[in-house]
């Protein structure tokens, strides 16, 4: 759903234009993008991703929405502040207030996303979501190209409304599913810009483990709530770590190593393509079948977060 600049992590944004959260350029990175290595990498960890949010759906019969999203965050929260050890002196108010920013950016995030695929097939859901940081690249590019860009999702946005034919609102889709993918777009621009602030705060991946741990203690009420102690089950605790290790870990991991090879503005181009792997993950994992015009509504967003990215390329001097 993320350090000083000299050793970023794979969920720092590079810049708050690109229309997923694009990680800092590493200092090796850049001569060796060319290759097939890094793409696979990227590719891996977008499979990684929307993989683990489709095991997600899997167990939300046993902990809900909420109770998988405490699981998620707060067994990669363990992992992180294990592998990380994060010091916690030396750091000014505004550091913290920036990193409490981010954890509750991720939570929110998060928690709205699941909310969403409880509600909606995972395809659709991770459309509306990347119009959020779709939304911010044009919003900061203020250049004419991305405003076409935007209609063109736009475009894709009205298609999947006409989803099964239902007319008004998102046809079959439920109405409020849709608006919590929507709103999980938001917070995905708000993760964004607070994960790039982070990382200019925090060495390493300290920021991302502390955020986390944000992330993972405001989820919790919520998480108990809804699940109480079908949380403390152990095969749903195993599932738990499967998404987090899934969603966060592996692909976080994945995502580093190839920026150390690739620019990271290719890597925001490859992300755009986040929609599609959803699509594919709901259809072989949840058997959720897509019609043509849902392909082509996932299209059409897919080309214009693609095209938003590599116009802002261009706009950046050589």
């Amino acid at each position: 759903m993320p350090a000083p600049s000299s050793s970023p992590t794979p969920a720092v944004s590079a810049a708050t234009t690109a229309p997923a959260p694009t990680p800092a350029p590493l200092p090796a990175e850049g001569q060796g993008g060319r290759g097939l290595g890094p793409v696979a990498l990227v590719i891996s960890a977008g499979i990684s991703v929307q993989f683990g949010a489709a095991l997600a759906v899997m167990i939300m019969p046993r902990a809900g929405a909420a109770g998988v999203v405490t699981l998620r965050l707060a067994a990669a929260a363990v992992v992180l502040l294990l592998l990380c050890r994060p010091k916690v002196r030396g750091y000014s108010r505004s550091d913290w207030g920036t990193v409490l920013a981010f954890g509750v950016a991720m939570a929110g995030m998060n928690g709205l996303f699941y909310q969403a695929i409880d509600r909606i097939p995972l395809g659709p859901a991770v459309t509306l979501e990347v119009l959020g940081p779709l939304a911010l690249s044009v919003l900061v590019s203020r250049r004419l190209v991305n405003f076409l860009w935007a209609g063109l999702a736009l475009g894709g946005v009205v298609l999947l409304s006409g989803h099964g034919g239902g007319g008004l609102g998102f046809g079959s889709l439920d109405p409020l599913g849709a608006a919590y993918a929507l709103g999980a777009g938001a917070m995905w621009a708000a993760y964004i810009v607070f994960s790039a602030r982070t990382g200019r705060r925090f060495p390493q991946a300290d920021g991302l483990a502390l955020a986390m741990a944000v992330a993972a203690v405001l989820s919790l009420p919520l998480g108990i709530a809804g699940a109480g102690t079908d949380l403390l089950v152990p095969s749903t605790l195993a599932l738990g770590l499967g998404v987090a290790v899934l969603s966060s870990v592996l692909p976080y991991t994945l995502e580093m190593l190839a920026l150390r090879r690739m620019p990271a503005p290719t890597f925001a181009i490859l992300m755009s393509l986040e929609p599609a792997i959803a699509a594919t993950a709901g259809f072989l994992v949840l058997n959720q079948a897509m019609s043509t015009l849902d392909a082509l509504a996932i299209a059409l967003v897919i080309a214009a977060s693609m095209g938003a990215v590599r116009s802002q390329i261009r706009k950046q001097p050589a």
